[in-house]
Parts: structure tokens; sequence; C-alpha cells
């Protein structure tokens, strides 16, 4: 069984490579005109730029991850509900992503691991997953604190 001393940890260093990966993913929309993604990925959608879909990565999806990251440092009871907003927040995102582009690539599986990732690692503190980690201290599930 791991400790929350290395759950933890684990999951503030996923959560900050999402962080950073996000903020490059939008400088790369935003200032890039999609960093090499061809415009037509963008056609039959709403978008007529990747500057709407570059906001939200970054603002959105990398502000998301940055917050769980740096609450769960700080504040862990807040860093736990932080980091499962983060975890849906990529997954989503993905999600939408394939819908909109209608293409795949292998970074969308590996996005969506990383979400997926988080909210194993937010259960595993909450207690949900004890076969992967003893819960947080203090954050046990209610039925075993009786």
């Amino acid at each position: 069984m791991i400790s929350d001393t290395v759950t933890r940890p684990v999951l503030v260093g996923i959560l900050a490579l999402g962080a950073v990966s996000s903020f490059g993913g939008a400088v790369l929309a935003i200032f890039f005109d999609g960093g090499g993604v061809p415009h037509e990925y963008l056609e039959g959608s709403a978008f007529t730029s990747f500057l709407v879909p570059g906001l939200v990565l970054g603002v959105v999806v990398g502000g998301t991850q940055l917050a769980g990251a740096v609450t769960l440092l700080l504040r862990p009871r807040a860093g736990i509900v932080l980091s499962a907003v983060a975890g849906f927040g990529m997954i989503i995102w993905i999600f939408v992503e394939i819908a909109v582009i209608r293409e795949y690539s292998w970074l969308q599986t590996a996005y969506l691991a990383v979400g997926i990732a988080e909210l194993v690692l937010v259960l595993a503190l909450l207690g949900i997953t004890p076969s992967i980690a003893r819960p947080a201290r203090g954050l046990r599930a209610t039925t075993e604190s009786r």
C-alpha cells in the first residue's frame, strides 16, 4: 500500500505537468496559429481560429491543473476537490477536442490517461481506493470513522 506521503506529491507532480503542458499548448494555439495543427481541423466547428480553444486550454484546463497542484500543497482538503475538478476538466477537454476536430492523436490518449490518473489518485487520497493508498489523515470515508 502506498502512503499519503507518496500519493499527494505524485498527484501534485501530475497536476503540475498538466498545467505546464496546457499552458504550452495554449501559447502554441494563440500565438503560433495552432502550432502546426492544420486549420482544416476547425472546419465545421464553431471556431475559425485557434484563439478561443487556446484560451480555454490555457485558462480553464491549465488554470484548474495549476490551482489543484498549488492548493493541494497549501490546503490539502480543498486541494483534493480542486484536483478532482482538474482531472474531470482534462478528460472533458479531450472528449470535446476529439468531437470538434474529429481527428485522433496519441497525445489525446496520453492526456486522457493524465486526467484518469488524477482522479484515481484523488480517490486514493479519499480512501475510496484503499488498495492503492492509505487515505489522507482526516479524510477517511464516514463509514470507517464510526
